[in-house]
């Protein structure tokens, strides 16, 4: 099946030793072993909120915490070996559709009619959590995907001011070099510069651009004049990398943050779960950092999110624990608890925002209105052409040779070519 390939890659579909708890073991229909990659110390908090609200409205949370890509990857597997666990986590993409078409999911219609999801919930995240008018995921969180997070102190102390547009921000730049710090850290992973990539793009060509090149699939946009503007500012961007960030290669998004918070670096291009690090290390907003949405003022805020999915494991005691999960993690005052140390908003319209900090509130603003957010990229386009573009990304990031000319001419042939 085709989706084997995509979910397992070149690992057997067999449940992985290490990781197979059995589902017999938990078909008492009180436990929920939960597979996720929220392992950094700000995620491992924001979980512990979902695990704590579940185990006071009577269920049993078994963890199963595995960093990075290789928690889908332990779930796909465990998924395809027959033995599934209760739970377990996706982004807010199409990367999951592939695993509903199998039939290996319940739907969740249920608990969506019970609790308004198509009024309480944004209509772009309501979209790719249903298929052929099914749900098949609940949405916990909205991330922003495009930030710019920076240390204060750093901006004084050089004399910088935060930018309100590219050439701003590159004069703060010179003034933070001087100055001996690190001005822009970015991470070396290759999500990471897709990201930095989609934020550039953002702020550079604007909403109307963006969604015409991957939700139109307008091929044409890649050859054109504003196209060549972003890939100009990405390439400012990775040359100042290059020059003043030695450490970037394969470091870790939290180890960047990191690097702000402790005013080793200046600023840092990420989404708002880097604010859960800020937050574990009892920064405040507008005191020790400052974040601006969109990297640039007035932008298009880019969101993302995370949700659960809940496996069919032929337990009907299994299935009344995944409603109970699904109840517990769109409560409102667990939404509020739990994005509160995420450093994401309530994925609900309908909770109190001033329980909010200064940059969640700007977020709530800049999601009320479908004119100044768009999706990400993965809400668009298949996890074929996502992973595709990302590596022309990458690789313009890292080689040496790959030319502006090269890079325009790969993305076009990828957009024409990939489904």
């Amino acid at each position: 099946m085709k989706f084997k390939k995509y979910l397992s890659g070149s690992v057997a579909a067999l449940c992985l030793a290490a990781t197979c708890f059995g589902t017999a073991a938990l078909a008492d229909g009180k436990k929920a072993e939960v597979i996720h990659w929220w392992t950094s110390a700000s995620e491992a908090a924001a979980i512990k909120v979902f695990a704590d609200r579940f185990q006071e409205a009577g269920g049993e949370w078994v963890d199963n915490g595995i960093a990075g890509d290789a928690a889908k990857q332990t779930f796909t597997n465990r998924l395809l070996g027959g033995n599934p666990p209760q739970v377990g986590q996706f982004n807010v993409t199409r990367e999951f559709e592939e695993i509903v078409d199998a039939g290996l999911l319940n739907n969740l219609n249920a608990e969506a009619e019970a609790g308004n999801w198509a009024e309480v919930l944004p209509g772009i995240i309501n979209n790719v959590i249903k298929r052929d008018g099914n749900y098949y995921a609940v949405p916990v969180n909205i991330h922003g995907s495009n930030w710019l997070w920076y240390n204060k102190a750093a901006f004084e102390k050089a004399g910088a001011k935060p930018p309100t547009d590219w050439d701003s921000f590159f004069e703060a730049v010179d003034k933070l070099k001087a100055d001996g710090a690190v001005p822009l850290a970015v991470g070396g992973e290759a999500w990471q510069e897709r990201l930095t990539f989609n934020a550039v793009l953002l702020s550079v060509a604007g909403r109307d651009f963006y969604l015409k090149l991957f939700n139109d699939r307008d091929a044409e946009l890649i050859k054109s004049e504003k196209m060549g503007e972003v890939i100009d500012v990405y390439t400012r961007l990775r040359d100042l990398v290059r020059e003043t960030d030695k450490g970037s290669p394969g470091r870790s998004w939290n180890e960047t943050t990191s690097m702000v918070i402790t005013g080793k670096a200046a600023m840092q291009i990420m989404g708002d779960w880097a604010k859960g690090e800020f937050i574990s290390a009892g920064q405040k907003a507008g005191v020790d950092y400052g974040c601006i949405p969109a990297v640039i003022p007035q932008s298009p805020y880019m969101i993302s999110g995370d949700v659960f999915v809940f496996p069919k494991t032929g337990n009907e005691a299994d299935r009344e624990t995944q409603s109970l999960m699904v109840n517990v993690m769109l409560d409102k005052e667990t939404q509020v608890a739990f994005n509160n140390v995420k450093g994401s908003i309530p994925v609900r319209s309908d909770v109190d925002p001033s329980k909010l900090d200064p940059c969640g509130a700007q977020a709530i603003k800049l999601t009320s209105s479908d004119a100044t957010h768009v999706g990400s990229t993965g809400m668009y386009i298949t996890p074929d052409l996502a992973g595709a573009i990302q590596d022309i990304y990458t690789e313009y990031w890292n080689a040496s040779d790959m030319t502006k000319e090269d890079m325009v001419a790969r993305l076009v042939e990828t957009f024409e070519t990939v489904n």
